[in-house]
Formats: structure tokens, C-alpha cells, sequence
């Protein structure tokens, strides 16, 4: 038996006076956000939620989140987090597939009305019988309310669902960068194990404050920073957009010890330019950086650590694996540009395309298998088992495996480009054109040719300052790929389309 939402309630009894979560000015102990989440828990089973009953979240990273997931676990209800930038349409489209009962909705802004387009979509769901308003005005119709209304007059006591450690605890939505999203069924014990490991290879503890701007609706922060924070009762300072000159005022503010993000916050974090003193005062406190999500460039990487002083250990995950893979270990080595070793519990290995393993050093698709692999994609049974074959999670990574047994991510199976009938990997173009000194960020992409089947293209972002012809960038490539491999073609850009957790969005750059 185990219910995920025991990570709240042991620390709100071990540590109880201790603050467990900051958010604009204002810090919450870990015994006040149990007894939240306690009165809100017992505002759902007044509005009728039962066990297994879907409950999907669209709200930023502020204490409402973490009030609000962990409410609905210890109902013995299955949390649902949205991504916060989702219009109406889509809204609809993952509340109509994971069956919600529930929809809890941030207010938002003008900038970025969320809650308009909550209600257009939950409007739009018969089935969904619920809506509740983060924010003060009450939105009329039925079966409407607002958080505040839910918590008033409830008990701080609440006795948690007793859910088996195979209940389906979230359903995390992939980024349908290939087509509609899939819900990826994660149980208790997926999530917990995962929470469990992830504090161990960062050696969180009760002295650790750390620092949370990844969007907890996305399986990185949800499991290594917020799951993984409260396993071990370490302070959390929630962060609801990332900004890097606000991140660098936090991380000096606030003495934080642990950071995690995606390579593009690294890259900004390391670009901006601010006082000497608050990169001494960051040094002076920041023991450990964790990135994920995507590569991280080597140039990236030396780059920040040497700046900062501080080891960026590189992993690997995925929704469907609760997320946590691979990581570097600082007790098994370190290896920059890799994502390390299999984490506790899990096995991984390289395998051809007949599903036979491959031996060190040559490219396959990564597969995993152990008590992180999901229960399957929820409600699509053919879609799980093109995925899951024999327990193994088939990943759509092409990944090698050193003699040393640290393995390294080539690409995306997808973003693979086959050029003239050769495979050619974005990632080792992009790697190339990033040691170009002119160069900040790049994506590295294939586009449609009549004679080629693709051919290469490269989007690059400039250093400040810099200036450089696109036939500079091709010729700095002729000279170090192979002649099937380098771009032909080179475009200048500002930005780069991203999503809300900060990876790039290749399939947007495909139709610019």
C-alpha cells in the first residue's frame, strides 16, 4: 500500500516548523501546507471526488500547485497537470481524453488569460463536472467554485485514500511534437521510487534550499524538485516564469543550494550580464546544478561550471519513465556530454533496429526497463504496445554506450535527418557549429529536397557583438564534418520557438 502524497504528510510531522515552500514574499511551513492540502482534500470529497477520479491542474508554480496535487492524491484521485500555455482547443482535447472530473484553473492575466480559456474549454466537456477558479472572483454557472471556497470551513485533518502502489497516481501528457499528446500513466510507486533516487543522487537534505522554475506541471520539476524536495523536507522557492535576471536575484537572495534546469535557461544564465559581487555570492552557496529535458552543449557547460564554480551533473529521462533514466553520479564519475549511468533499479541498453544489443560505441535506440517504465498511455492500448515491448521502454533515442559504460544521447530517432540515404544527427552538427566563437544557441534541422529526400539547415543566434556570414558558418563545418553532413543552408535569428519547459521546438522551425 502506498499513496505518494506520504512525501507531505512525513515531512509536516518530522519537520513540520521548517519552511517548505517560498512564493512572493510570502514562505510556508511544510506542517501549513499539509493542513492545506488536508482542508482541501476535504473540500473534494464534499464536491463528490472518489478514488480514481481524474483531477487535472492548469496553474503556474505558486503554493497552489503543490496544495492542490497533493489534495487530490490523498483523495485517492489521479492529478492531471496542464501546461499553462494550452489554448481553449487543446484544453478541451486533455480533459475530454484523461475522462476529468475536476478542473482546477488558474486566473492568469491579460498577457496570458488562462482562465478564460479553462472555462471556454471545461464549457465544452459535459463530462467534466467541476470547476474551480484559482483567484478571487467567483465564476458563475454550475458546479463552479473557487479554490478559496473548497478550503473555507474544512477540517486540517484528513485520512489519506489507502492506494495500492500500482494506482495510477498522474497522467503526464507528452509534447505531441509528432501529433495529438498521449497521457502517460504513472503510478505511486513509479513516482515515488523515482522521487526517492533522484534525492540520492543529489544528496538533497534538510538544509538544502532549492530553487524551482521548472513548470512543476512537467515531469522534471514534479518529481526531482518537488516530490523529491519533500522526501527529504528541503526549502522550495517556487518560481512561476523564468526570467534569467530574476533567476540570478534569487539564487543570490535567497542562498540557494540546488538549481535545476534546461540547457536553454544555462545558456541564458550564462549570457546575461550582471554585478561581479552576485556571482561571488552565488559561488559562495550553490553546491550542485542538475539539467534535463534536452542536451546540454559542451560550450554551455564548461562555459557556466566555469563561471559559477559549480559541477552541472547531465541525466535523461521521459514522461514515460516517471522521468529519471540515466544521470551522472558523482560516486560512479562524471562525464561531460553524457547522461551518465543507469539510475538504481533501472536497466538500460543500446539495440539495433531488429531489437538485437549493440555493442559499445555503436548508435541504437535506447530502451529501459524497471520500476520506472509507466503503466502504459492511458486509454490508447496499441499506441502502449508499439512503446513497451517485454517490459522494455522503447525510447526513440539514438544513444551510444562507451566502453566505461556512460551513455550518450546522438539524437531524436524523429529529428534523425536522412540526407542522400545517410543518417545525419542534428546534435553533432550543432555541437560543431556551437565551439564557432560567434555562435550563442543553435538548432540544427532537415528540410524537405527533391533530389536529396533532406537536406541540412541551420538557425543560429549570434553573440551580442557578433557578426558573421552564413557561408563562414558552412565553411567552419566543411572543415570538420563529413561532406554529407554539414548545412547547406544557414538563417540568422533573434529567437528560437521554445516550449513552456524550455526546449526547442524543431517541428516549429520546420513550417517558418
Amino acid at each position: 500500500m502506498l499513496n505518494l502524497s506520504v512525501l507531505m504528510e512525513d515531512s509536516a510531522i518530522k519537520f513540520g516548523s521548517n519552511p517548505a515552500f517560498s512564493f512572493a514574499n510570502s514562505s510556508f511551513t511544510f506542517s501549513e501546507v499539509n493542513a492545506l492540502a488536508n482542508n482541501l482534500a476535504n473540500g473534494l470529497n464534499e464536491i463528490g471526488i472518489k478514488p480514481g477520479h481524474k483531477v487535472a491542474i492548469s496553474c503556474p508554480n505558486c503554493i497552489w500547485f503543490p496544495v492542490i496535487y497533493y489534495a487530490a492524491l490523498k483523495t485517492g484521485a489521479v492529478v492531471v497537470p496542464l501546461n499553462i500555455l494550452l489554448k481553449a482547443d487543446e484544453i478541451k482535447y486533455h480533459l475530454e481524453d484523461c475522462e476529468a472530473n475536476t478542473y482546477f484553473c488558474f486566473k492568469g492575466s491579460q498577457t496570458l488569460p488562462i482562465g478564460d480559456f479553462g472555462r471556454e474549454a471545461f464549457n465544452k466537456v459535459p463530462g467534466c463536472k467541476n470547476f474551480v477558479l484559482i483567484g478571487e472572483d467567483k465564476p458563475v454557472g454550475k458546479n463552479t467554485y473557487t479554490i478559496q471556497e473548497l478550503l473555507e470551513g474544512q477540517s486540517a485533518n484528513f485520512d489519506s485514500y489507502t492506494t495500492s502502489a500500482d494506482d495510477t497516481a498522474v497522467i503526464i501528457y507528452t509534447s505531441g511534437t509528432t501529433g495529438k499528446p498521449k497521457g502517460a500513466e504513472l503510478t505511486h510507486s513509479n513516482l515515488f521510487c523515482n522521487a526517492v533516487l533522484s534525492s540520492d543522487l543529489f544528496s538533497v537534505s534538510t538544509s538544502d534550499v532549492q530553487l524551482v522554475v521548472l513548470p512543476l506541471f512537467h515531469i522534471f520539476g514534479m518529481t526531482v524538485l518537488l516530490n523529491a524536495g519533500l522526501y527529504k523536507a528541503a526549502h522550495s522557492i517556487l518560481v512561476p516564469k523564468f526570467e534569467a535576471k530574476e533567476i540570478i536575484e534569487h539564487l543570490t537572495t535567497y542562498k540557494v543550494t540546488l538549481f535545476a534546469g534546461v540547457p536553454t535557461m544555462y545558456w541564458a544564465l550564462l549570457n546575461i550580464q550582471h554585478p561581479e559581487i552576485q556571482d561571488e555570492a552565488i559561488i559562495k552557496s550553490l553546491r550542485l546544478c542538475i539539467s534535463g529535458g534536452a542536451s546540454l552543449p559542451l560550450a554551455v557547460l564548461n562555459g557556466f561550471e566555469k563561471r559559477f564554480g559549480v559541477q552541472i551533473l547531465e541525466g535523461y529521462g521521459m514522461s514515460e519513465g516517471a522521468p529519471v533514466v540515466t544521470f551522472n553520479d558523482l560516486r560512479v564519475g562524471k562525464k561531460p556530454g553524457s547522461i551518465g549511468t543507469a539510475v538504481w533499479g533501472v536497466k538500460v541498453k543500446i539495440v539495433g533496429s531488429n531489437g538485437e544489443e549493440l555493442p559499445s560505441g555503436i548508435k541504437g535506440e535506447l530502451i529501459f526497463k524497471g520500476h520506472n517504465v509507466m503503466k502504459g498511455y492511458y486509454r490508447k492500448p496499441e499506441d502502449t504496445s508499439e512503446v513497451i515491448k517485454n517490459g522494455w521502454m522503447h525510447s526513440g533515442d539514438i544513444a551510444i554506450k562507451d566502453e566505461d559504460g556512460f551513455y550518450f544521447i546522438v539524437d531524436r530517432l524523429k529529428d534523425m535527418i536522412i540526407r542522400g540515404g545517410m543518417n545525419v544527427y542534428p546534435r553533432e552538427i550543432e555541437e560543431v557549429i556551437m565551439k564557432h566563437p560567434a555562435v550563442s544557441l543553435v538548432a540544427v534541422i532537415g528540410l524537405p529536397h527533391d533530389k536529396l529526400g533532406e537536406e541540412v539547415k541551420a538557425f543560429i543566434i549570434l553573440k551580442e557583438g557578433q557578426k558573421v556570414r552564413a557561408e563562414e558558418i558552412i565553411v567552419w563545418c566543411q572543415e570538420r564534418l563529413a561532406s554529407y553532413k554539414y548545412p547547406r543552408m544557414v538563417e540568422f535569428c533573434t529567437s528560437l520557438p521554445m516550449t513552456a519547459t524550455g526546449k526547442l521546438l524543431k517541428k516549429e522551425l520546420r513550417n517558418m
